[in-house]
């Protein structure tokens, strides 16, 4: 029998369920304060108020809670872009992804746990760019490697520009920029969509 130690909403959760959110909301708060190498796994179980095995029942480690967090807020963007117009679409959302928690997104890309961030950021690239070039081929029979070729190119140019992006800070000037180019190549992607028809036919 699991014990219920919370009721939110008039929904009673789970003592684990709960504690796992208190620690998450907990360390994505230090994140908006602070750099990810200044934040101790005793911050996090004093800010919440549990103690440090409450913690380690939950988490490996620091890396393994980043890794949570970080997938937790990629699949959520997913999951609220069902469908895509244009490459434009493709950009909006990958940024969303990054914008959602800025600051913290920002202080995991300047730590040595980047790569957990990258791994997810190239997962919604290609998650975005397929299902566009999915709509775009309307069902047309494409050889699975050139359509693999094309979602890897399209994936790596949002991947990069929002690399470069972080890398800068997060300007503000950069997105509208950003979707410019993309707005320039407008039909570009579907042009490639029927030049990978013909070859197939």
């Amino acid at each position: 029998m699991i014990r219920i130690h919370h009721t939110e909403k008039g929904v009673t959760i789970p003592v684990a369920s709960f504690t796992r959110k208190a620690i998450r909301e907990a360390f994505l708060q230090l994140l908006d304060e602070r750099m990810l190498s200044e934040i101790t796994v005793k911050d996090i179980v004093e800010r919440c108020g549990i103690n440090r095995n409450s913690f380690y029942y939950h988490y490996r480690d620091l890396p393994a809670l980043i890794e949570e967090i970080v997938q937790e807020e990629a699949d959520a963007v997913i999951a609220g872009h069902a469908s895509l117009h244009d490459m434009v679409d493709c950009f909006d959302a990958v940024v969303s992804f990054v914008t959602h928690r800025k600051r913290a997104i920002l202080h995991i890309f300047r730590s040595v746990n980047r790569d957990v961030f990258e791994r997810y950021l190239m997962k919604t690239c290609r998650y975005f760019v397929d299902t566009y070039l999915t709509a775009a081929l309307l069902g047309d029979p494409v050889d699975p490697k050139d359509r693999e070729a094309a979602v890897h190119f399209y994936a790596c140019t949002c991947f990069g520009l929002v690399i470069d992006w972080l890398s800068q800070g997060m300007p503000e000037q950069t997105v509208p920029a950003c979707r410019r180019i993309f707005a320039f190549k407008a039909g570009q992607a579907e042009e490639l969509a029927r030049q990978l028809h013909k070859l197939h036919t």
